[in-house]
C-alpha cells in the first residue's frame, strides 16, 4: 500500500515564485498607495486589497491543492483576477497623470525583469527604488512585478490542469487507497 496516504504532501506555498512576487507586489503598493495617493482617496483600499488578494488567495490555493484541486484552481484564478485588477490600477495611475508608461523592451523594464529573476526575491530586493524614486517609476516597477506574476500565475494553472488530468482529484485517489488497502487485506 502506498505509505504516503492518498493527501499528497501541499501547503509550500512560500516556495512558489508567483508567491514570492505576488508578496513583493503587495509590499509595494501598499507602500506606493500609503505615500503617493490622497488619504480618504477609496483607490488606497482597492489596490492594496486586490494586491492583498493575489498573495493571499496563492497560499490559500497551496492549502487546498491537498484535498481539492478545483478549489485550488479557482483560488489561482482569483490570484490571477485579483493582479491583473491591480495591474489597471498602476496603468490608470500613470495614464491620468500623463505619467509614461514603460515599454515592455525598454532599458528600465529590463532591469526590473532581471532584477526579479532573482532567486528568493524580497522587498528588500527594490527597497531603495521604491523609497528614492519618483511615484512613475515605482508604479512602473510594481507594474513589471505584476507581470511576472501575472506570467507564472498563468503557468501555474496550466501545471495544475496537467496534474489533475494525470493523477485525477482527491476522490479518484482515495477509491485507489481504498481498494488497494482491501486488495492487500485479502492476501
Amino acid at each position: 500500500m502506498n505509505q504516503e496516504g492518498f493527501i499528497p504532501p501541499h501547503g509550500n506555498y512560500r516556495e512558489l515564485l508567483s508567491y514570492q512576487k505576488a508578496e513583493v507586489v503587495y509590499d509595494i503598493t501598499f507602500r506606493f498607495c500609503h505615500k503617493f495617493l490622497a488619504k480618504g482617496d477609496r483607490t488606497i483600499d482597492q489596490m492594496i486589497q486586490a494586491a492583498r488578494s493575489g498573495k493571499q488567495n496563492i497560499s490559500e490555493g497551496s492549502e487546498f491543492s491537498g484535498t481539492s484541486k478545483e478549489v485550488e484552481i479557482k483560488l489561482i484564478n482569483t490570484a490571477r483576477a485579483s493582479q491583473e485588477e491591480l495591474l489597471k490600477d498602476c496603468e490608470d495611475y500613470l495614464r491620468v497623470r500623463h505619467l509614461r508608461l514603460w515599454d515592455k523592451n525598454s532599458r528600465e523594464a529590463g532591469y526590473v525583469r532581471r532584477l526579479g529573476c532573482k532567486a528568493n526575491l524580497t522587498y528588500k530586493d527594490f527597497r531603495e527604488f521604491i523609497e528614492t524614486r519618483p511615484p512613475e517609476v515605482i508604479a512602473n516597477i510594481a507594474i513589471c512585478l505584476i507581470h511576472q506574476t501575472n506570467y507564472l500565475l498563468d503557468q501555474l494553472k496550466r501545471r495544475l490542469e496537467q496534474d489533475f488530468l494525470k493523477a485525477g482529484g482527491l476522490r479518484e485517489r482515495m477509491t485507489r487507497a481504498r481498494l488497494e488497502a482491501r486488495k492487500l487485506q485479502s492476501h
